[in-house]
């Protein structure tokens, strides 16, 4: 979409709403303010849209790469009508999942051996972190089955939520567990074109109703009183004031926690009032760092060598690497493409490092799962692909998780504050769906229902 330039010290007043970032929670909610009949200004600091949807093209492979969100989990309406209204194709992730424990390479059956221990939490009884629930319920012990299934599940926890286990809290896990189960979550699809093609409906979307969006453009502060708000925004060799009777924030949670002299941060004068200010400390940014690795062939599906069962069907590849401990294909589809992923402190390790330093070490954890050696490995790789989510200034890390013992953050997160200022975002979800593209889509159309009611009880009582 073009963006549109803010003249040096100008003021915009023409928006009855700005909405700040142009993530999925932000289009959504932009999108559904413009069908309302609202006028609608989209900020967004990048020089594209989407937030942390960001989808690269393969040429050789001719298929997406995702830097950022990958998976559709379940069958979610926030996804799934616009994909079938748009009759756009979709394609289940299928396969075998393997392990690697102790170097030895062998299909196995991990998410029911997590699923019995998951099972046992119970949000009836007090919060606790999840390694409290552990200790207590599948303490470290000598037994290898029960000690196995508990390193797993530790490793489940902090992978799939990229959560530190001592501090998500077993009441969120188990109200994610019960959402995800509404929505058939334990399956997986992808878009043809990934998710490319969501952020590409969006964008149809908005420029239908004619909302105003300008990329490169950075909200650096937030000046507001009741009915009115004068946002200060910068961009290449330009600078500015927007205003609006209303402003919804939807970037990251990450960006909400940053020092005010941190780059991207947000400051608010006068400052968000006290549970605001909570509630952005309770809620807890995860990381992760992904790479997807490129090779000249699918070598893994020979692999183990001398074995009657091989890789060739793999999905998922789950190991105790301490770099990238899960790995996956594009399976159904052969390509010549592997995934690595690094939450929690694998991410911290590799946070801040360049890129050649975070592709050797995706080879090194391959060669260490997979026997190959790292000269094999190198001369197979033809090209890889990285972004590093927690140094991303307009990130500051991957998703949101709750902690133990602070139940209503998200609720108080979401809050609007005097009708003026409105909050929406994956951090923002209330009903189990944080960390989830569903559950920003979702957030951004309860916020813009929020403020075309605002907007409807102003007028009528004008």
């Amino acid at each position: 979409m073009p963006q549109r330039k803010i003249p040096a010290m100008s003021k915009n007043e023409d928006a009855e709403v700005v909405v700040v970032g142009a993530g999925a929670a932000g289009l959504s909610a932009a999108a559904a303010l413009g069908q309302a009949g609202l006028a609608v200004t989209v900020l967004e600091a990048r020089q594209r849209i989407g937030g942390r949807i960001f989808t690269l093209h393969d040429p050789k492979c001719q298929a997406p790469v995702e830097l950022g969100a990958e998976f559709m989990h379940g069958r979610p309406a926030e996804i799934w009508n616009p994909l079938k209204r748009r009759k756009i194709r979709t394609r289940e992730v299928d396969g075998d999942n393997w392990c690697s424990i102790e170097g030895r390479l062998s299909p196995c059956d991990f998410f029911s051996e997590v699923d019995s221990v998951l099972k046992q939490m119970d949000d009836g009884k007090r919060d606790q972190s999840f390694l409290e629930f552990l200790d207590e319920r599948c303490p470290p012990s000598t037994n290898p089955r029960q000690q196995h299934a508990r390193e797993w599940a530790i490793r489940y926890v902090s992978g799939f939520n990229a959560a530190d286990p001592s501090v998500v809290g077993v009441h969120w896990l188990v109200k994610g567990m019960r959402a995800e189960e509404e929505i058939g979550g334990h399956r997986a699809f992808r878009a043809e074109h990934g998710y490319a093609d969501l952020i590409d409906i969006f964008r149809q979307e908005l420029q239908n109703n004619s909302v105003s969006v300008q990329t490169s453009t950075v909200v650096e502060g937030v000046q507001w009183r009741p009915g009115h708000v004068e946002l200060t925004v910068h961009g290449p060799g330009r600078s500015g004031v927007v205003s609006a009777p209303r402003v919804l924030i939807t970037v990251p949670l990450g960006v909400l926690q940053a020092r005010s002299d941190e780059k991207g941060a947000i400051r608010f004068m006068p400052e968000l009032p006290g549970e605001k200010q909570d509630a952005i400390r309770n809620v807890v940014m995860g990381k992760v760092i992904r790479v997807t690795l490129r090779f000249r062939e699918r070598f893994w599906a020979d692999l183990p060598r001398g074995s009657s069962k091989t890789m060739d069907k793999m999905s998922f590849l789950l190991s105790e690497d301490d770099w990238f401990p899960t790995w996956w294909t594009y399976s159904p589809k052969k390509l010549p493409l592997l995934v690595g992923w690094a939450p929690f402190q694998s991410a911290e390790r590799l946070s801040g490092r360049n890129e050649a330093f975070v592709t050797e070490q995706a080879i090194r954890s391959l060669h260490r799962l997979l026997g190959m050696s790292v000269q094999e490995l190198d001369a197979l790789l033809e090209h890889a692909y990285v972004h590093d989510w927690q140094s991303d200034p307009f990130s500051r890390g991957a998703y949101s998780y709750g902690k133990a013992g602070a139940e209503d953050a998200q609720l108080a997160l979401a809050a609007p504050v005097k009708n003026t200022l409105f909050f929406a975002g994956e951090a923002t979800d209330t009903a189990g769906h944080n960390g989830t593209v569903h559950g920003a889509i979702a957030s951004g159309r309860r916020t813009a229902a929020e403020i075309a009611h605002a907007a409807r009880h102003k007028f009528a009582m004008s």
